[in-house]
């Protein structure tokens, strides 16, 4: 996945050229009512105040270089990351900014940010529990009762991917036209528990922030196993609001903007998982231009 990322970005050699210097830039961000209260949330907008974005290896990992001035995290750590192909990704993030640097837009440099301050210092355990909590109010689990037309719609959509979560995890999930949801087996829990420890903290913290975009650990286990694409996965988490405004029309430019962003951010999310779960340095030869 992150591959198709960087040759559409053709971001090439000039990422991996060293810097000159060794002075610091940190980046603080503000709040953003887009970016979940658990992560740091990005100031809107500043003017671009660098030429080019590199990376180099250094003992903790990947850095970031803006100019000759190391990107640093809010809490002034070293912006560092676990993988190259992460810091190509962080990189051409910086590196595609225009004139403006829209750090609302950059979501994959916002996980990492979090992810290495931990600002709510929570340990891998407590972020498993947290994503496996999406089940009691996962979208796809809650049916309605009518319009006869949309109990069907439902069943057709959402049905088939229970079941696939149902038959790739061995466990029971359901659904319910119940307001307190369907009824959760702890075994399921247990399970889905145990399968979220074999990723690490960074990407587990990936995980939650897809599930808080999608609200619904289903499909966000189907974006990781790939059995759904990112478009297909957003349309499904939102698949009643779709379907009243199929009935009764929208603000044309409103649901545009809203769709394009939900699908960024889990986008980024997703992309973000599989780049902390890749091998530490890439081939080099799928860079070139």
């Amino acid at each position: 996945m992150w591959r198709s990322c960087l040759r559409l970005r053709h971001a090439g050699r000039r990422l991996l050229n060293p810097p000159r210097g060794a002075l610091t830039a940190s980046v603080r961000p503000g709040p953003n009512p887009l970016i979940p209260a658990r992560a740091y949330a990005p100031p809107t907008e500043r003017k671009r105040f660098y030429q080019n974005v590199s990376i180099t290896q250094g003992e903790g990992g990947f850095e970031i270089n803006l100019d000759h001035r190391k990107l640093k995290t809010p809490q002034a750590k070293l912006f560092t990351v676990p993988s190259e192909a992460l810091a190509i990704a962080v990189a051409t993030e910086w590196d595609s900014q225009q004139d403006t640097i829209k750090f609302y837009a950059m979501h994959l440099t916002t996980l990492c940010n979090t992810s290495l301050d931990n600002p709510t210092q929570r340990n891998k355990d407590q972020l498993i529990r947290a994503a496996v909590k999406f089940l009691d109010t996962d979208t796809i689990c809650y049916r309605v009762e009518e319009p006869a037309t949309l109990v069907e719609l439902q069943k057709n959509e959402w049905d088939p991917i229970i079941e696939w979560a149902e038959k790739r995890y061995d466990v029971e999930i359901g659904s319910s036209t119940s307001i307190m949801g369907p009824s959760i087996p702890a075994r399921t829990r247990e399970v889905l528990v145990s399968h979220l420890a074999s990723y690490n903290v960074w990407a587990l913290q990936g995980i939650e922030f897809v599930a808080t975009q999608l609200k619904s650990l289903v499909l966000t286990l189907g974006l990781m196993d790939l059995r759904l694409t990112v478009e297909q996965a957003v349309l499904l988490s939102r698949l009643e609001e779709e379907y009243q405004i199929q009935k009764w029309g929208n603000i044309k430019w409103a649901h545009d903007y809203e769709l394009q962003e939900l699908q960024a951010r889990t986008a980024a999310g997703t992309l973000f998982v599989h780049l902390c779960s890749e091998s530490t340095t890439v081939n080099h030869k799928l860079l070139q231009p």
